[in-house]
């Protein structure tokens, strides 16, 4: 079976008031396809109060992402209730343990990592990324956290664009939302 893959997400809160997260656009067909260049793996939910990123499966995360969305409203917005919920969820629903993918979520509060084996990760810094340019993005998010006094979606911004420039399945058509 070919599996699609939606890359890259990193997500970066300099207090309760700068928080961005963003992602590359790029989908990819199995190991050799560029599928779409533009897709948009970000987005604002929860009448714009919570950010969301996904990596993994286009399909799954689509999916995660409405099932995160009621849960929100299921919890009266708290992001930390409606993950967790979302987490067991996910972890013990059949039709749900088959989806491939991994969310971050963020709101004035909290900074949270979502996945299907039932985890929600709190990051110890302020920053956190995910996909198959997450680890390189998330160096440079480190550095750029930790030694420069840049806004969080300048942080996103440059952490995504060097993630481009040494992973494969990242490219440089990058999408930004703040809170």
């Amino acid at each position: 079976m070919v599996q699609f893959h939606a890359t890259t997400i990193c997500a970066v809160r300099r207090g309760p008031d700068d928080i961005a997260i963003g992602g590359d656009g790029q989908v990819t067909m199995g190991e050799t396809t560029i599928m779409k260049n533009g897709a948009k793996k970000v987005k604002k939910i929860y009448g714009d109060r919570v950010l969301t990123g996904f990596a993994g499966s286009v399909a799954d995360a689509f999916s995660l992402t409405e099932k995160f969305e009621k849960k929100l409203e299921e919890h009266g917005g708290n992001l930390k209730r409606a993950a967790v919920d979302l987490a067991q969820l996910w972890r013990s629903d059949k039709g749900m343990r088959s989806l491939e993918a991994l969310m971050i979520v963020a709101d004035k509060d909290d900074l949270l990592v979502v996945s299907g084996n039932g985890e929600v990760i709190v990051p110890d810094q302020n920053f956190v990324a995910i996909g198959s340019g997450g680890n390189f993005a998330y160096s440079a998010a480190n550095a750029l956290f930790n030694h420069t006094d840049m806004e969080a979606e300048d942080i996103v911004r440059e952490s995504l664009k060097i993630a481009a420039s040494i992973c494969v399945y990242t490219n440089d058509n990058i999408t930004v939302e703040k809170l």
